[in-house]
């Protein structure tokens, strides 16, 4: 039943990151005043199958001084790890109870950035060896205000389990406490995963795509995959933090919709922004507010628990 279980989850990732393309393209599309893609299928809802058989289909190419076996490699350790997230997902029943649930996060998040670095460095290109650079600073920077504003949340309900959070917010949203984390947390998590407007591994204007700009086919495809299943984890662990955590509900499943929706309005509405502005951002900004936070919620837990005593 494990296997079963994990099988459906995995088919459903799979399908999922197929239909937030096409709802990416969709929202660009009508942001841009122009038609998304609408030619397969009703709709354009074939559009993802159709692109995605194309992508497996095509001829492999390398570059010839690669180092061809991690080059090859290299896809499949950014997707395996991107999934390896997911078993984190809440079940209701066949439940893999994760009592570090949080931590085991931030182990496995932290991983992805060695399948961009190995993926820069393989290539043996110049283009990909800058975005691969570019990507390790951006994503040291960034997990340390992650991890800060996970870690205040474990101060407050003294847990590491995504139950923690259910069970907690069944009164008020933790968003109502925390606004300004909630802000924050959505900052970092784009930097986390590349998208706009800190996109700088994968800087199209000035960089050819960066990390990856010399995989095309099948690798480009399992990277695209294994950064947009992440995109949607980081949604769904948006939603249990700080909007209400309630497994059983729909809306918990529209609220996960609607925060996918946001990461592609923020694509489509703001510019990239500078790279020392980046690390500004990271150090003087997000990084003094998660620890202001996180004295907060120590002085909150330290005073509930003088009342209780």
């Amino acid at each position: 039943m494990y296997l079963l279980s994990f099988g459906f989850l995995l088919i459903f990732v799979l399908v999922s990151v197929g239909f937030f393309t096409l709802l990416e393209r969709k929202v660009l599309g009508y942001v841009q005043v122009r038609r998304g893609p609408n030619k397969v299928g009703f709709m354009g809802l074939l559009q993802p199958f159709s692109d995605g058989m194309k992508l497996f289909m095509k001829e492999q190419f390398f570059p010839m001084n690669s180092n061809f076996l991690i080059y090859m490699f290299c896809p499949v350790l950014g997707l395996v790890q991107s999934l390896f997230m997911w078993v984190l997902f809440p079940y209701y029943i066949n439940c893999l109870e994760f009592n570090l649930g949080l931590l085991f996060f931030l182990c496995c998040s932290s991983l992805s950035i060695y399948s961009l670095m190995i993926c820069g460095w393989s290539s043996n290109s110049l283009y990909s060896m800058l975005g691969c650079i570019r990507s390790v600073s951006q994503a040291i920077s960034y997990e340390v205000s992650l991890s800060l504003i996970l870690l205040c949340f474990f101060l407050l309900i003294d847990s590491y389990s995504f139950m923690g959070f259910y069970n907690l917010q069944s009164s008020v949203w933790f968003i109502a406490i925390s606004l300004p984390l909630f802000l924050g947390w959505l900052s970092c998590c784009m930097a986390e995963s590349n998208r706009t407007p800190f996109d700088f591994s994968e800087g199209e204007s000035e960089l050819v795509s960066g990390f990856n700009v010399e995989y095309g086919g099948g690798g480009f495809a399992l990277l695209f995959i294994s950064e947009y299943s992440s995109i949607i984890f980081l949604c769904l662990l948006t939603c249990i933090i700080f909007l209400g955590s309630n497994f059983n509900s729909l809306m918990f499943y529209i609220k996960l919709v609607l925060m996918c929706f946001l990461f592609i309005w923020v694509r489509s509405t703001l510019p990239r922004y500078r790279y020392d502005k980046l690390m500004y951002l990271a150090w003087k900004c997000y990084l003094p507010l998660s620890l202001n936070y996180m004295f907060f919620f120590l002085l909150m837990k330290s005073l509930s628990l003088y009342h209780f005593f």
